[in-house]
């Protein structure tokens, strides 16, 4: 018989929230490869100029993107470039 691990993960909303930005930003990026674009420049040309333009429709990913607030996106890259430092 199998012994279960029956120990408790515990996640914090700010762990959760980051997985979450981090699934988006991946979501985004590969949207916007099938349709041919490099995700670093329209990525970067949506979070400097709020234009929504800059990301494609396709996969619901121009939806998806504005469902979260830019500074939570720029201060999550930020982070993410400095932690990994």
């Amino acid at each position: 018989m199998a012994h279960e691990n029956s120990t408790t993960m515990l996640f914090t909303s700010e762990e959760i929230k980051r997985e979450n930005m981090k699934q988006l930003l991946r979501e985004v990026s590969e949207a916007l490869v099938e349709r041919g674009y490099n995700p670093v420049n329209q990525i970067s040309g949506y979070l400097i100029s709020n234009d929504p333009a800059y990301i494609s429709s396709h996969a619901n990913a121009r939806n998806n993107i504005q469902q979260v607030e830019r500074y939570e996106i720029i201060e999550e890259l930020v982070r993410y470039y400095l932690e990994s430092k």
